[in-house]
């Protein structure tokens, strides 16, 4: 044992001299190598900043703005009149001339060009029995309008200008809207001038909400105050998908309340249309009235189905009651549609040509019945709900 250790000793002694030698007379065979030596770390350059991605739709807006017009309108408004008009006392303290009974009544809407001719797409209510019309453009340019024609039923109407280089707007297809889309909402709310507002589509096909005869609205929260009725609201590439009409409000000066209703461009698309090329609209009618069906109604009525649209009263006279149909009746099913309510009623029987057959499919206490009913056309003065 003692022998293994001064062994070992000595050559850990004889080692240690060699590496001292070596290391005074000859260090750079003690460097590790170049090659082998592990490449230097470097601090990573860091990119330059980014600036953060801004989303902007002010292309869309470009496109459609200039096809989006104000509209102005004026009416005179008899009211009665002061017994104290013509007493020479009285208009001697307050002045001015005997009161004439009228009242210059001003109101202010939007509007939107549809065409190079000069066909202008607002809503009735804009224009509804007023005196004169006189249409701004988004370049400065006024003009008188006249009214080419109205549809009350679904509240739109179709003005006639005569200028040259007008910009038209590009139509978008109603059928691509989806919920969560973004829109724009274009007009002139309160008269300040043409005004861009953004949102969302909320919900679609909107009903029962008493605003117009035939309902199918676009729901959106883009910004829709008084004055924008007839306005654009367009998609994110600046396409028409519908005309705002409406709004939810609580406040007695009609502010929005995030709840806005527009037209949507398919059915607007389609009044104008007929507006323009025989001055009004015709639908088809059979003359019944009626309401949604309900559980209770049904169990009440003892029909077997629990969704349609029950009938509360035919006209005399009327297609309905020539083909047997009676108050009471459930309509199930038009034409093989099916009816989940009265509004479908409405929109089925009004896309049917007056002397066309429909098929009306009823269900009553004793049992369903067909019936064959013979379309008529829909009276303008008379409304349906």
């Amino acid at each position: 044992m003692r022998k293994l250790w001064l062994v070992f000793s000595q050559t850990a002694t004889v080692c240690l001299a060699v590496l001292f030698v070596v290391s005074t007379l000859r260090p750079d065979l003690l460097a590790p190598s170049r090659e082998a030596a592990a490449p230097p770390v470097q601090a990573a350059e860091s990119d330059p900043p980014r600036e953060p991605a801004v989303i902007s739709f002010s292309a869309a807006a470009r496109r459609a703005m200039p096809a989006v017009v104000n509209i102005y309108t004026s009416q005179d408004v008899k009211r009665p009149r002061n017994p104290l008009a013509d007493d020479p006392v009285f208009r001697y303290f307050f002045g001015g001339e005997a009161d004439p009974g009228v009242q210059r009544r001003e109101g202010l809407g939007s509007g939107v060009i549809v065409s190079d001719k000069g066909y202008v797409l607002t809503n009735h209510h804009v224009v509804e029995a007023v005196d004169q019309i006189e249409v701004a453009l988004a370049d400065a340019r006024k003009v008188p309008a006249r009214v080419v024609g109205t549809d009350p039923d679904t509240d739109l109407a179709v003005l006639k200008i005569d200028l040259p280089r007008l910009p038209v707007i590009a139509f978008g297809s109603a059928d691509e809207v989806r919920v969560g889309d973004v829109v724009l909402a274009i007009g002139n709310p309160f008269g300040v001038g043409q005004t861009v507002t953004l949102g969302i589509v909320s919900a679609l096909g909107r009903t029962q909400l008493g605003i117009t005869t035939y309902e199918s609205f676009i729901q959106t929260d883009a910004t829709i105050q008084p004055g924008n009725s007839g306005g654009a609201l367009v998609d994110s590439s600046g396409k028409l998908i519908g005309i705002n009409t409406a709004i939810y409000s609580r406040s007695p000066r009609g502010e929005s309340m995030g709840i806005g209703y527009a037209i949507p461009v398919s059915i607007a698309r389609e009044v104008m249309e007929q507006i323009i090329r025989d001055g009004s609209v015709t639908r088809g009618w059979i003359g019944v009235g009626g309401r949604d069906l309900t559980k209770e109604l049904s169990e009440t009525l003892q029909v077997a189905v629990r969704s349609g649209a029950l009938i509360t009263h035919v006209v005399r006279g009327g297609p309905a009651e020539a083909a047997g149909v009676k108050p009471g009746d459930v309509l199930v099913a038009i034409n093989d549609t099916p009816v989940g309510d009265w509004s479908a009623v409405l929109n089925l029987i009004s896309v049917q040509k007056p002397g066309e057959q429909a098929r009306l499919r009823i269900a009553r206490a004793q049992g369903g019945a067909e019936l064959a009913v013979t379309i008529g056309r829909r009276p303008r003065p008379q409304r349906e709900r």
